[in-house]
């Protein structure tokens, strides 16, 4: 019975790179299995699973903008290859896992010139220019979508689904029950970290537009950007529209549960939540999205029957009634869409990434945590 080595994580950046990496924690530490985080400067403000283990801190930066800040980038991640070359030979882990984004670059990079077994996270419908730039080194990739860009054809790749946190899992067995004649409909709209500009001028509009007795019924919790909620705010007042407005929810997951339609961007975790509980959507990619990913994790979803895709130029307040009308007017829709999202939630890819990491190694894993 030999004991497991750590699985080292690189990961950094926004949550969409994050949260799966603290998913596959929590998932490691339920089989016993140790694991170090390896991460930028932004990861000092985790909290979870990821702050649970040893944290090993890299130089790393995004190679864009000015042709200085790209020099100045490069020179970061020059410097991140070597702090992670040195991380790397202090733990001694059986296995690296990556999940894109500049952050993790200079750990998979190590990795590879250390000849330690890798794999490789993708959570959107395209894989990520990161991921791109280090894929040569990976044993296998790990998908969220049953097609990603860039990966076709490729036979290292694994479908999985994009994992969720544990606050995500525990509302899968919520039910969804349509607004029924004359009850109150709950809208949920949030737009990203910083929320979406674009919504709180179009949302608030459509909303007035609506008949009086639709109006009376909708209950709004909307994401704006500080500068707008109080002009929102009036918005809705003068719709005679009851809304709870602020910058940032920490109870995402239960107002998505508590939703009766959600209005968002499509980001990987957005739609890998929404999958999980279960919850009918319109959703509105963001244009300038890397490679357009946003519109391909829209579009996938979209293929279920779980939502409704408005690409951002055809978002005007005149289309958004039309679909709001269409499905206020029809609960049996929003119900069917609810439960096509739902049917294409991945509750266990957690899990099966973990499997993929156990067979990478050729270490199959018992619950406990050692070499069965």
């Amino acid at each position: 019975m030999a004991a497991v080595r750590p699985v080292v994580l690189a990961t950094g950046g926004t949550g969409g790179h994050v949260f799966p990496a603290e998913a596959l924690a929590g998932e490691l530490e339920a089989r016993g299995v140790p694991f170090a985080l390896v991460t930028d400067s932004r990861g000092r403000q985790w909290q979870g699973a990821l702050s649970r283990r040893p944290i090993h801190y890299i130089h790393s930066a995004s190679p864009s903008g000015s042709p200085m800040r790209k020099l100045l980038a490069l020179f970061s991640l020059a410097l991140g290859l070597f702090d992670a070359w040195r991380a790397l030979g202090r733990i001694g882990p059986s296995a690296v896992v990556g999940f894109g984004g500049y952050a993790s670059v200079p750990t998979m990079l190590a990795a590879r010139l250390r000849r330690l077994p890798s794999a490789l996270h993708e959570q959107n419908a395209v894989l990520g220019r990161g991921n791109r730039l280090v894929l040569g080194g990976a044993a296998r990739v790990a998908t969220s979508f049953a097609r990603t860009r860039f990966l076709e054809g490729d036979g290292r790749a694994r479908l999985v689904g994009n994992p969720v946190r544990e606050t995500v899992r525990a509302l899968r067995d919520q039910p969804y029950r349509a607004p029924g004649e004359g009850r109150v409909i709950d809208l949920l709209v949030f737009g990203g970290s910083q929320g979406a500009a674009s919504f709180g001028e179009v949302i608030p509009e459509a909303v007035l537009a609506l008949p009086q007795d639709l109006r009376a019924r909708l209950r709004i919790v909307q994401q704006c950007r500080p500068e707008s909620i109080e002009r929102v705010r009036g918005s809705y007042v003068k719709a005679g529209v009851v809304a709870e407005l602020a910058p940032f929810f920490q109870d995402l997951p239960r107002r998505i549960a508590a939703a009766h339609l959600v209005i968002g961007r499509s980001g990987a975790s957005t739609v890998a939540e929404l999958a999980t509980i279960g919850r009918p959507s319109i959703l509105v990619p963001y244009p300038y999205a890397a490679d357009d990913h946003q519109t391909a994790n829209a579009r996938a979803f979209e293929a279920t029957g779980a939502c409704i895709v408005m690409p951002h130029a055809s978002f005007t307040a005149a289309a958004l009634l039309n679909h709001l009308m269409a499905l206020i007017e029809a609960p049996e829709r929003l119900t069917a869409m609810a439960s096509a999202a739902h049917a294409a939630g991945r509750p266990d890819a957690a899990a099966k990434l973990a499997d993929v990491v156990s067979e990478m190694i050729s270490l199959p894993l018992s619950p406990s945590g050692v070499a069965a």
